[in-house]
């Protein structure tokens, strides 16, 4: 299976054969064909042809205890002989390859045809006389004809140029982050007998790894020593079991694969495209290449969704799996929220478009026909033939203009743009976002379950209070005050049973604390043994690592960790250590004061948890016991047998380790609550423990009726008589639960479930987890974001997780919510300008063109316009920083329209003044200005001052609705803060300024009349009265316009049950296809109509829905969902007011009885034969005084 790229590695190392013999006892193929083996073929292997892991080591010029010297020429040769740990890259886009995808857009393709025929037209001139008999004057301004279509090709080409600008500074962006994400991922390795980390990329073949619980690994090896391993192989297997590795049975360790239990160290065979890993990845490679050929024709055109393909992993083993997923076309998640419904509002609006422009170029050119050769009565001569072609192709540039204008082929970028701002901002809040869209996802996040350790509490562990020989200290006492047996006993038996790789190191600066390293639990009481005046290096020294006996590491299901070393008489003593109600369980003596073992009965159990344990607990400490057992060396015991040997053990003692709060967490919790978000505490931890930590914190406060339980409860209120976890018991404990302690991973999967399924709340809840430990993994994945820490979290957790808080703060969620929220007002703000502009520009060229048979706008203009407005406008729109008042609102929720009432309000509000004053200047400005009329001139006529003063009315307008848009919740002052956003400033300020150039020097190609001061201080004037009027809206309540409190609801995404993701994800993309590719569809033509009479529909039972009873939210809910089937019951009578319950319950039986049809996007074949019927009973059924009527009628 050689690719290329293996052919040159094959032939770089034929060529370096010979070194090798002389460097190293093996090459790269031979370490290659090894690491295919498994299990025991692969220990025979070993054993014949290199003399073990012990030979393989020597041939590779390492030591299994040392590891490498370190020496920078040896490293340097091993990369040349056995290659880098990286996967290369796949080469970015170049730039010219982004300007042709930009060049692919249909409307863009259309206008460059419709501009050259415009272009060759114009060069062509009938011989002979001039036009007069074929009814057009020419005024001798012929010449000047191809001046348009010139200036339509370069507008094209200005707006392909920003489109491939804004793509490739995206990617460039996209690979930044990638990059940091590689930094981050480090790995422990043994150089020079000591243990440091390196960034993966480092890592030589040859070197010695320590691999422990929760690591991902980064790269082929070969196990030298193992406590108790497991591995999770799924990601190159398909094996779902954990293997288990051992020295001498299966010591294959293979790069992408995770660490589930256990700890051991291995020897590095192969790197980077060698390993397992990379095999599969330059198969793929080669693979991708291939597919992309094919995939050409059904190329994304934008952005985001590209980033959201490409895996955001590290450049390690992840990424195959990621890949392998991806082909697969198993979708991370639903698609995000806001692209889902932005993707299905751009595409309504598209169709709109489409259709008005189709109408606008059948009206034209009817009218031209009609008023030329059946009024006039003229022949058709073939020598006027040309121009007659001309006025068609003039009406056709018109009508692709007016599409132009229409498609808000700025939305997707808006998105984009937003989001990769925030991403790169909350670089600097210490979010490291892996998958874009969790970023705006976050904002409508309604619960926060988080950990407790190291992100509510500092992850410093200090032991306070201990309880031995019967004493109970509430400061860690003076050595001499303890018995001399007891104390020896709890240095050993914490020195030994504990991670090697845990160490106190001295601080980093003078004074500071010292560092811990490790787990932070065994640094709290490793720190306890250094208070006692003890030192635990020299234990470890004199039984190093090899010497353990047997190790039985941490789990979620043991919640202890118990070690086992030979003694010298041959007895074997076992040191246990874990959480003291489950370690106490299995205590049968205890020492006393004197450090001789007592018995220690069940009552004595109960005394101590009462006398001891809750008071620790009370306190807000984590309590941890120590013990131990002795074993005689013959017989020896069965050590698979765990239930016995975890038994029957001599308590040492009970240890209260204190996790102090962050101090800025209460703060920030505090300001979730006031969000509207729900903080729970998921912890491991004992009850009382977690509810002194959540009081502290602010989770809970006294007096409040809430639920405070642990995981046995839990699960004993959520299970029914079977066992199986029931969603309507969940549904009555999590409103309430706020700490959950003592719970297993299962617990809070189920918990996250639970709360993401639940219907009893009219909201979808949108849930966040943070999570650190391998065994978070599958709730970070269900969750609807899932926060992973940077410093504590395994590898494991920050490949299920979709943000890293690389500083481990709870606050940094704080900041996360509000770029989130952040992120869905920028498209807002975005949408309402756009809007206003499309409807607007839609209806003045429209009207205009049917009345005065030419566009007020022209196509040049049009352009111009489309581009301040999609492009710059998302820039200027999509960048204002996040203010603390966006925490002060409640969540949108899942199912909010994008277009909120207020937002109607103002769209419509603003286009009425737009269209009033364009269509007063266009049809009395020449009386009002004193100048020519611009109407009915006829084809080549120079540019009149007339129209020049509408288009720069209309700018001047757009200019200042662009301030007006930056608030969307009807605050009064707009420019609050405009000062703190640069960028909006520098685009309103540059697109003035370009606006004054273009109509004073545009001249022929912008069809624009230089101005003089007067009139320009008119349009500013008209422009300016946009503010006013921003405040004239403002103060119309919203309650008075009942018909807008839907309106918006056109927009809602199909809300789709979890399970039904996969069999929708199809019909999404069919929706981004037509999207993107054309960005509207110019096929369909039944579901185009069918959807402007659902549009009509939607409309008028919402009008009605908000006459009856404005919270029906179900009824219009399922409506929306699935509006084919709402026809049989659009009876010709309103139904009554208590009428609307029973009916959503009639409709939902009927849509659940009624077969879907099997292709989703061609359900115009199902409803077309409804559509007839329902057209006549919705006109029977609106009233002929209401306002849908006319509308309906047209249609």
């Amino acid at each position: 299976l050689c690719t290329r790229k293996e052919h040159s590695l094959l032939s770089l190392s034929l060529s370096n054969e010979g070194n090798h013999a002389a460097a190293f006892g093996c090459s790269v193929m031979e370490l290659r064909s090894l690491m295919e083996l498994r299990g025991t073929e692969a220990v025979v292997k070993l054993q014949e042809d290199y003399g073990g892991v012990e030979g393989l080591c020597k041939r590779l010029k390492t030591s299994p205890t040392e590891g490498l010297a370190g020496a920078q020429t040896d490293l340097d040769k091993r990369k040349e002989i056995f290659g880098k740990n990286l996967i290369p890259p796949k080469k970015p886009k170049t730039f010219l390859q982004l300007v042709w995808e930009a060049l692919q857009d249909v409307t863009l393709i259309i206008l460059e045809i419709a501009a050259l025929i415009s272009l060759g037209l114009s060069f062509y001139h009938p011989p002979g006389e001039s036009g007069g008999e074929c009814g057009v004057e020419d005024e001798g301004e012929a010449d000047a004809g191809w001046i348009e279509g010139a200036a339509i090709l370069l507008s094209v080409v200005c707006v392909v140029l920003v489109t491939a600008f804004n793509d490739w500074s995206k990617e460039k962006q996209f690979r930044g982050l990638q990059s940091r994400i590689e930094q981050e991922q480090k790995f422990q390795v043994v150089r020079g007998s000591q243990v440091i980390q390196l960034p993966v990329a480092d890592i030589v073949v040859g070197d010695i790894a320590q691999i422990k619980y929760g690591d991902l690994l980064p790269a082929d090896g070969v196990l030298i020593q193992g406590n108790d391993l497991k591995i999770d192989e799924s990601s190159l297997t398909g094996e779902s079991d954990h293997v288990k590795k051992s020295a001498d049975k299966d010591p294959m360790l293979l790069s992408g694969t995770h660490v589930m239990e256990g700890s051991g160290r291995m020897v590095v065979t192969a790197v980077g495209v060698n390993s397992q890993t990379g095999i599969i990845f330059t198969l793929l490679g080669a693979g991708v290449e291939e597919e992309e050929k094919k995939e050409k024709k059904v190329k994304k055109q934008d952005g985001a969704a590209a980033m959201e393909m490409q895996p955001l992993k590290s450049a390690e083993g992840g990424e195959a799996d990621e890949k392998e997923r991806k082909k697969a076309s198993v979708p991370k998640k639903e698609k995000s929220v806001l692209q889902g419904k932005l993707t299905k509002l751009a595409v309504q609006i598209g169709k709109a478009g489409l259709l008005m422009s189709a109408i606008t170029v059948i009206i034209l050119v009817l009218y031209f026909a009609i008023d030329n050769f059946v009024m006039q009565k003229r022949p058709w001569m073939p020598e006027c033939t040309p121009i007659y072609i001309q006025y068609f192709v003039k009406f056709f540039i018109i009508g692709v203009t007016v599409l132009v204008v229409a498609v808000p082929e700025g939305l997707p970028l808006a998105v984009t743009i937003s989001l990769a701002y925030s991403v790169k901002k909350m670089m600097k809040d210490n979010n490291l976002v892996r998958h874009l869209d969790a970023c705006e996802t976050m904002g409508n996040a309604t619960a926060i379950c988080s950990d407790k350790t190291g992100t509510l509490t500092t992850n410093r562990m200090t032991a306070v209070q201990c309880y031995v020989g019967d004493v109970h200290y509430k400061e860690i006492p003076d050595p001499g005050a303890l018995p001399p047996k007891s104390l020896e006993l709890l240095v050993n038996a914490i020195s030994i049973n504990s991670a090697y790789t845990t160490k106190i190191l001295p601080p980093d600066k003078e004074g500071g604390l010292p560092k811990q390293v490790g787990n932070k639990t065994e640094c709290g009481l490793l720190g306890l043994v250094l208070d006692l005046k003890r030192d635990y290096q020299p234990i470890r020294n004199q039984i190093p690592e090899e010497k353990l006996y047997k190790v039985y590491t941490f789990n979620s299901v043991r919640k202890s960790m118990s070690t086992v070393i030979k003694l010298p008489d041959g007895s074997f003593r076992m040191y246990s250590k874990g959480a003291s109600e489950i370690v106490l369980k299995k205590c049968s003596h205890i020492l006393n004061e004197v450090g001789e073992p007592r018995v220690f009965r069940p009552r004595d159990k109960d005394e101590m948890v009462k006398k001891v344990i809750e008071p620790m607990a009370c306190d807000g400490l984590r309590t941890i016991c120590v013990g131990y057992r002795d074993f005689p060396s013959d017989p020896e015991p069965n050590w698979d047998d765990e239930n016995n040997i975890l038994s029957d053990l001599t308590a040492i003692c009970v240890v209260g380790i204190e996790d102090p709060v962050r101090p800025e967490v209460p703060d920030a919790i505090q300001k979730c609550q006031r969000a509207g978000i729900t903080v729970r505490m998921v912890t491991g931890d004992n009850i009382n423990t977690a509810r002194a930590i959540a009081i502290k914190c602010g989770i809970i406060h006294p007096g409040e009726d809430f639920l405070c339980i642990d995981g046995k409860e839990f699960n004993r209120r959520i299970r029914n008589e079977k066992g199986e976890v029931e969603q309507e018991r969940i549904d009555k404990v999590w409103p309430k639960l706020r700490v959950l302690a003592r719970s297993s991973p299962t617990d809070k999967h189920t918990l996250v479930k639970g709360i993401i399924d639940s219907t009893m709340v009219d909201q979808r809840q949108v849930v966040a987890v943070t999570g650190d430990g391998t065994n978070d993994g599958p709730a970070l994945k269900k969750a609807d974001v899932g926060f992973a820490m940077g410093i504590a979290g395994t590898d494991v957790a920050k490949e299920a997780s979709d943000i890293i808080l690389t500083d481990d703060n709870f606050s940094s969620i704080v900041k996360a919510v509000m770029w989130g929220r952040n992120v869905y007002d920028s498209i807002s703000k975005f949408l309402q300008f756009q809007l206003t502009v499309n409807v607007v520009a839609v209806i003045v060229a429209f009207t205009g063109a049917c009345i005065t048979q030419d566009s007020p706008l022209k196509a040049v203009q049009m352009l111009w316009v489309n581009l301040i407005m999609d492009t710059f406008a998302s820039l200027a729109l999509a960048t204002e920083p996040p203010t603390e008042s966006l925490l002060k609102r409640k969540p949108y929720g899942r199912n909010k329209p994008l277009i909120s009432s207020t937002m109607t309000k103002n769209i419509l509000g603003h286009g009425v003044y737009q269209l009033i004053i364009i269509f007063t200047l266009l049809f009395v400005g020449e009386q009002i200005f004193d100048i020519d009329s611009g109407r009915n001139a006829p084809l080549h006529s120079p540019p009149s001052e007339h129209y020049t003063i509408i288009f720069n009315t209309f700018v001047m307008m757009q200019l200042f609705n662009e301030i007006n848009a930056r608030k969307i919740h009807g605050e009064r002052n707009v420019f609050d803060g405009i000062f703190r956003n640069p960028i909006f400033c520098s685009i309103v300020f540059g697109t003035f300024a370009v606006q004054i150039v273009i109509v004073q020097f545009g001249g022929k190609p912008f069809s624009c009349q230089p101005l003089d001061l007067e009139k320009w201080m008119w349009c500013v004037f008209l422009g300016l009265g946009e503010l006013v009027w921003g405040q004239v809206i403002a103060t119309i309540p919203n309650s008075r316009l009942r018909f807008l409190r839907r309106a918006g609801q056109l927009t809602q995404k199909d809300e789709l049950p979890e399970e039904d993701v996969n069999e929708e994800n199809e019909e999404i993309d069919h929706a981004e296809r037509e999207l993107r590719r054309g960005q509207i569809l110019w096929f369909r033509g039944l579901n185009r109509i069918q959807t402007q009479i659902r549009v009509v529909n939607a409309f008028r039972s919402s009008l009605y829905e908000g006459l009856e009873k404005p919270d029906s939210r179900t009824s219009i809910h399922n409506f929306m969902t699935h509006p084919e089937f709402r026809i049989e019951d659009s009876t010709p009578n309103i139904p009554l007011i208590d009428d609307t319950d029973d009916d959503s319950a009639r409709r939902r039986r009927k849509y659940s009885s009624q077969p879907s049809s099997p292709n989703k996007n061609n359900n115009a074949i199902d409803s077309g034969i409804n559509l007839t019927i329902d057209t006549s009973k919705s006109a029977a059924s609106s009233s002929p005084a209401s306002p849908l009527h006319s509308l309906e009628t047209s249609l």
